[in-house]
């Protein structure tokens, strides 16, 4: 609930303030009406196919074969859907109502501002007048943020998320205390009662199992019965794995062993098994509608391995913040030597998802100029100076949002809002405002361009009004 309010939050934010700038900046020439139509038929679709590539990215995580976690993918897409809605339909029929006096309560600075910002069109010309220096840093800066991920660990989470003082955790500790370090984790074994005995002695054997209760008979009178084997280890142990998959290869094939540890380990072996293809599909998908967006293979291309470039880079963070402790003290929590296991499929997946949402905004904006003009620099320069502003706002808005939760006690909404907060910043400033614009100067009419053929195949959708 937590993670699809504050998703769904920041992206309503982010196309409230691309539809509401590019609004007032057609209401300087055009009345009401004719100015919801040009944003519509501009800013709207950029709107519309920065929400499907969200959508598109979560619903690759509905290919892992775990409820838990399809489950919360669809809320997330619900949240996404129902913001997209309304940025469609209920924002601009608002703007159209309210007409010039959405400017009514703006400061006096702001009326005099034009959508063509100077400054980022300034930024823009020292962009194309130095490409290389800036491309080189930016790419140094993400490469060696990106590097720590290859040492990147995840498990399940464990009773490290909760917070010292919860009764939750406090009881937990005692248990451990008494009655050893496994206790709180015992792993259930349902055997048929013929093999009962049998099943306890075996169990009794493998190493790291300290105890196995004798056999309790179904409650239901079926012919099973329950066993409990309590590990010599905590549940969050890196050797819980190896005692479960030594116990699971011992006992007769009747026997199925479950309980939480079981149940985490599972999950994790699924969410690692399923990781790469839904890595893959996110970014063919994402390719693919850049593809069919921008008309122009290169561009989608470079959009594409930028967003996975930033991705990585946030990925890279991560391992240092709640990996390996790094700050932890100042942000008030007790690092657990590793990213819980659902983050990489999810965070994957959402920070894809904002990456890509920035590049549809920026080649959008530049693929207008571009088919006005046909010159690739009026494309680079205008693109940048009619939406660095509006990223950079929306940015600082969904940064704000994202690192509000980094207050929270448990660790997996911290987790998840620092991790997101850090790859808008990274996203935003060094791939948006810096390597996006400088790949776009040093591919010239490339970036634009586009077969016949493909032409042909893909639907037509312009961005000039």
């Amino acid at each position: 609930m937590n993670f699809a309010m504050m998703f769904a939050l920041a992206l309503g934010i982010d196309y409230a303030l691309f539809i509401v700038s590019r609004f007032r900046d057609a209401l300087r020439n055009a009345d009401p009406r004719a100015a919801v139509a040009e944003t519509m038929d501009t800013a709207g679709k950029a709107v519309l196919l920065s929400g499907l590539t969200v959508l598109v990215s979560l619903s690759a995580v509905l290919l892992v074969p775990a409820p838990a976690v399809r489950t919360m993918a669809v809320g997330i897409m619900l949240a996404v859907t129902f913001v997209l809605i309304a940025t469609m339909t209920l924002l601009p029929a608002t703007l159209g109502a309210l007409g010039p006096k959405i400017n009514a309560a703006s400061l006096p600075y702001a009326k005099r501002q034009q959508h063509r910002s100077p400054k980022f069109a300034a930024w823009g010309e020292l962009l194309h007048k130095h490409p290389w220096p800036f491309a080189l840093v930016s790419v140094g800066i993400l490469i060696a943020l990106a590097l720590p991920v290859l040492g990147l660990k995840v498990a399940m989470p464990s009773i490290a998320v909760v917070p010292e003082d919860a009764p939750v955790r406090q009881g937990y500790e005692l248990v451990q205390a008494h009655f050893g370090d496994g206790a709180p984790g015992a792993l259930q074994i349902v055997v048929p009662t013929s093999d009962a005995a049998a099943t306890a002695t075996v169990a009794s054997s493998v190493d790291g199992i300290t105890m196995v209760t004798p056999p309790q008979p179904a409650a239901d009178g079926s012919n099973y019965a329950l066993l409990q084997a309590l590990p010599a280890v905590d549940p969050s142990d890196e050797s819980m794995g190896a005692i479960l998959g030594d116990l699971r290869a011992q006992l007769p094939e009747t026997a199925l062993v479950g309980g939480a540890p079981a149940e985490n380990l599972d999950l994790q072996q699924a969410l690692n098994e399923y990781l790469p293809l839904v890595i893959g599909i996110i970014l063919v998908l994402g390719f693919v509608l850049l593809l069919v967006a921008l008309q122009a293979p290169l561009i989608a291309i470079l959009g594409t391995a930028v967003s996975l470039l930033s991705t990585a880079a946030a990925f890279g963070v991560a391992k240092l913040i709640f990996q390996d402790g790094h700050g932890a003290s100042l942000l008030g929590f007790t690092p657990q030597g590793f990213l819980d296991g659902w983050g990489p499929v999810f965070f994957f997946a959402m920070i894809f998802a904002i990456a890509m949402d920035y590049t549809v905004f920026l080649l959008a904006t530049a693929k207008e100029h571009y088919e006005k003009t046909g010159d690739p620099k009026t494309a680079q320069v205008d693109g940048l100076a009619h939406s660095g502003r509006v990223i950079f706002a929306a940015a600082a808005v969904m940064v704000a949002v994202f690192f509000t939760f980094a207050l929270s006690d448990p660790l997996p909404p911290k987790e998840m809002g620092i991790i997101l907060g850090v790859a808008v910043l990274l996203d935003a400033f060094l791939i948006r405002l810096i390597l996006l614009p400088v790949l776009l100067r040093l591919t010239g009419h490339a970036a634009w361009w586009s077969p016949a053929w493909l032409r042909k195949v893909l639907p037509s959708i312009s961005f000039s009004h």
